[in-house]
């Protein structure tokens, strides 16, 4: 099968169905809209589907015979950003598609039409997972506890991603890279607790602001004084809150953050480091501290082999000089983590922007767009590599 030609045949639905789920972008597992869509279209091919994590849908293409089970990824929700592209098929109502994941759910659509027309002949099965909640509300995780990597197992998991994440990557080119690919994240929340007190009289009282300033400053020096600096690592506290007048004492401030590793080795050392220095300083200022990890997502790491076959599948289709291989990982998250922590597989990325076409801006931007020229590749790419995983002889 020749599916360059086949992946250029669908190009026009995968257009279609991508700007379809454009006008009606949904929030976290609200998806009611968006999988209703889905679902009717997997009806429409004949292919049987399952809810998982309120909203996702678990597809099975099952091969003419036995043999190991691919699964593909596509992340269907969106941002509570409004638009301000002015593309014909803009939001409806107020959320939008920020990211790119009308895209992946449209060219996850189009693979499995591909996989569709040769599906007799494949030895092994294929499952497509439409997952909810990727930005930020654990869908991947309540994807993998309702069962989506069993019933059959799966072998090995492929997922992509469209835009401009990393800016080596041109238009209609593949880039990835073997390894960590993005960051881990972890959310945390500190309460710093002191006693309130008038602000002529500070030595009855115990400032939580003075308090929290001190944290703070000592928490940058984890990543700059604690961290092998040939590692990745950055802190950010993005917000602060606490005191009511400015001649009072503040007796309590809650500041929240985040940190990100490409190692689950310094993730880990980072978490029991920010521990002991909130609570060191605020005791020996008379204050308490109390830490919350709020939890996050680990690297997205690229096993070998999965790598070298999403290389072998997109030279094959597009040239070895349109596959760049990626220098630097980036320090952005992806819940494709948690899939490939249990079982091997890669994530790449699609470059979709284009200067030359005014498509220039970055995701989670109220006027983020792609080239829907490029939206082809993902098919192909998948479609590729479920023929490599399942063993179809090529006509």
């Amino acid at each position: 099968m020749d599916i360059k030609k086949t992946a250029r045949a669908v190009h026009g639905e995968v257009i279609k169905w991508r700007r379809d789920l454009h006008r009606i972008p949904e929030i976290g597992f609200d998806l009611i809209q968006t999988s209703r869509y889905v679902k009717a279209g997997l009806d429409q091919m004949g292919i049987p589907c399952q809810t998982a994590a309120a909203t996702g849908l678990v597809a099975l293409i099952e091969g003419g015979g036995p043999g190991p089970t691919l699964a593909l990824r596509a992340d269907m929700d969106a941002l509570p950003i409004k638009e301000q592209t002015g593309l014909p098929f803009a939001s409806e109502n107020g959320n939008m598609h920020a990211c790119g994941h009308d895209a992946h759910t449209a060219m996850l659509l189009g693979t499995a039409k591909i996989i569709m027309g040769l599906r007799e002949r494949l030895k092994g099965n294929v499952k497509l997972l439409f997952q909810p909640g990727e930005e930020g509300y654990g869908g991947a995780e309540k994807m993998i506890a309702d069962g989506c990597l069993e019933n059959p197992a799966v072998d090995a998991v492929f997922g992509l991603h469209v835009g401009q994440i990393f800016p080596e990557v041109g238009t209609g080119e593949v880039g990835i890279c073997e390894g960590p690919i993005l960051a881990a994240s972890t959310a945390f929340e500190v309460t710093v607790k002191g006693a309130s007190t008038h602000g002529a009289l500070p030595h009855l009282g115990v400032d939580a602001i003075t308090v929290s300033a001190e944290i703070i400053s000592a928490l940058q020096k984890i990543v700059s004084r604690e961290i092998d600096p040939l590692n990745s690592a950055v802190l950010t506290i993005g917000t602060i809150e606490g005191g009511e007048a400015l001649n009072i004492v503040t007796p309590r401030v809650v500041f929240r953050g985040d940190f990100r590793t490409l190692t689950n080795s310094d993730r880990d050392f980072i978490t029991v480091r920010l521990k002991e220095l909130c609570g060191s300083i605020a005791g020996a200022n008379r204050a308490e501290a109390e830490v919350e990890i709020l939890g996050g997502y680990p690297p997205t790491i690229n096993e070998p082999r999965a790598t070298e076959k999403v290389i072998a599948a997109a030279s094959d289709l597009l040239g070895p000089d349109k596959v760049i291989p990626i220098k630097k990982p980036n320090m952005g998250t992806e819940d494709m983590s948690l899939y490939l922590e249990k079982t091997k597989g890669a994530f790449f990325v699609i470059g979709t922007g284009n200067p030359e076409k005014g498509i220039i801006y970055p995701h989670h931007n109220s006027k983020f767009d792609l080239d829907e020229d490029t939206l082809w590749i993902g098919p192909a790419v998948f479609a590729r590599l479920v023929i490599d995983y399942l063993g179809l002889p090529e006509d």
